[in-house]
């Protein structure tokens, strides 16, 4: 799934609109719900050295809440990684390079977004 394919699908499923929080990493921005402004999905570039892959330049990342629970049996799974950037016992990290299949990426953002939904 690419990162156009992942809007398409948070905008059709969510509602979610990208948030571009950072002059400084204009390729960064997050997912939020509409009622309670609360972080879903954090979608990042980040150079491939720096998540321990092979080869050099950027790859894009998808950060969603998953929970200690569950995490362990995703992290097994190809593309999938300890979160960028967030926590990693609540979030897991998720490659938007084409080895995650795009399935498995709807279903970990749906619980991402299920996870999120808390009260306010």
């Amino acid at each position: 799934m690419t990162t156009e394919q992942l809007l398409a699908h948070a905008q059709d499923v969510y509602g979610a609109q990208p948030e571009y929080l950072w002059k400084n990493a204009p390729n960064t921005f997050v997912l939020r719900h509409g009622n309670n402004r609360r972080w879903f999905a954090v979608v990042m570039d980040v150079p491939r050295r720096k998540l321990g892959l092979d080869g050099d330049g950027i790859v894009f990342i998808l950060d969603v809440k998953c929970g200690p629970l569950l995490s362990g049996s995703y992290l097994g799974q190809p593309g999938v990684l300890p979160a960028w950037h967030m926590n990693k016992t609540h979030w897991l990290g998720v490659l938007l390079d084409g080895t995650a299949e795009d399935g498995l990426i709807r279903e970990l953002l749906e619980l991402s977004y299920d996870q999120t939904k808390g009260r306010r």
